[in-house]
């Protein structure tokens, strides 16, 4: 038999023979009400078929157990990764994460905050779109809620708590290796409007420099507005395979999207990246995006720790919550990425 359906707390506490205060402490915690009381409440739930309202069982709350996360690429599997982690993080501390996206749109960007804070979360964990987010919106933010920046820092907030990756050290080491393992990289970027791209950018130039390597910068100038960066990535080799360049060296591709264009490319041209003893066509990236195991040939890359800065940007954000830190002081946490050798170089 069906259970009789109960729409609302009062219609339940009739039902149960409870007051309407003591079932909204019961969906507030348990430990806040009698065992007798939890028992008669457990049984009474059991006979029918309730699902209390979520946003009303934390009105009136010191904490909502709530916190809000903005991303800024839904088709972007690195962020899916980093996502996961801060919600593995979160659920195992008893919170519930609220996802918003800025779609690489300042506006909508300060829309979600907006969004977020009008739900009253407890904090936010803001994945920045870089130096074009908007300023005002995230100082708002800052002195509304306790916030953490995750994987980019924008100069314009450098008093921002943030966890990310160290990118002197892992965009060096897959620059040390191709190095030795070959002709010196050149390095295949991008329109220089992303600040982990900027990062990524100097870093390969000053280890070029310590090698005593003179730096070569390529795909720097921006093509076509919209352009995913797997079409940079492929435009920008096309053009130079099509004139015989670079077919035989070392690239080293900002990140594992242009990496995966610049693939499509030398395919397209009948070149296959490769580990060849005696030099030829190389291509590596960075980031190990999920499908880097599964490209022909597999891409080598460097994983960044998505695992490790997902919950540390969580226990950074529940230590302000809890009031535990000197908020003048804003602390900055990189973690080491991790070489990832594969087929294609």
């Amino acid at each position: 038999m069906s259970k009789p359906r109960i729409n609302t707390m009062e219609e339940l506490s009739i039902a149960i023979g409870v007051s309407r205060p003591t079932l909204s402490r019961f969906f507030q915690d348990p430990k806040l009400v009698k065992a007798k009381t939890v028992a008669r409440i457990e049984a009474g739930l059991a006979r029918v078929e309730y699902v209390p309202n979520f946003f009303a069982t934390r009105l009136n709350r010191k904490s909502t157990g709530m916190i809000g996360v903005i991303i800024p690429y839904l088709n972007d599997l690195f962020f899916t990764k980093l996502l996961e982690a801060v919600e593995v993080a979160a659920m195992e501390a008893g919170l519930t994460v609220i996802t918003q996206c800025s779609h690489s749109d300042p506006v909508i960007e300060a829309r979600a905050a907006e969004t977020l804070m009008s739900m009253n979360v407890d904090g936010a964990i803001v994945a920045p779109l870089g130096d074009h987010s908007n300023e005002a919106t995230q100082l708002k933010l800052k002195s509304r809620l306790p916030f953490v920046l995750m994987d980019s820092r924008p100069k314009t907030m450098p008093n921002v708590d943030f966890v990310g990756t160290n990118h002197q050290q892992s965009t060096g080491l897959i620059t040390d290796y191709l190095c030795r393992v070959g002709e010196p990289p050149v390095f295949l970027a991008m329109p220089r409007v992303n600040f982990n791209a900027l990062e990524r950018e100097a870093a390969y130039i000053n280890r070029m420099q310590e090698h005593g390597f003179e730096p070569e910068v390529i795909g720097t100038d921006l093509i076509q507005a919209n352009w995913h960066f797997e079409d940079h990535g492929e435009a920008v080799l096309e053009a130079a395979f099509a004139q015989g360049k670079l077919i035989d060296r070392s690239i080293l591709c900002v990140n594992d999207r242009v990496a995966i264009g610049a693939i499509r490319a030398a395919a397209r041209h009948g070149l296959m990246p490769g580990r060849g003893a005696n030099g030829g066509l190389r291509i590596a990236g960075h980031d190990d995006y999920p499908l880097c195991p599964y490209l022909n040939p597999a891409l080598t890359t460097v994983a960044q720790n998505t695992g490790a800065i997902g919950r540390k940007a969580v226990s950074r954000l529940l230590q302000i919550i809890r009031g535990e830190v000197d908020e003048s002081m804003a602390e900055i946490t990189l973690f080491d990425g991790e070489l990832k050798l594969r087929e294609s170089a």
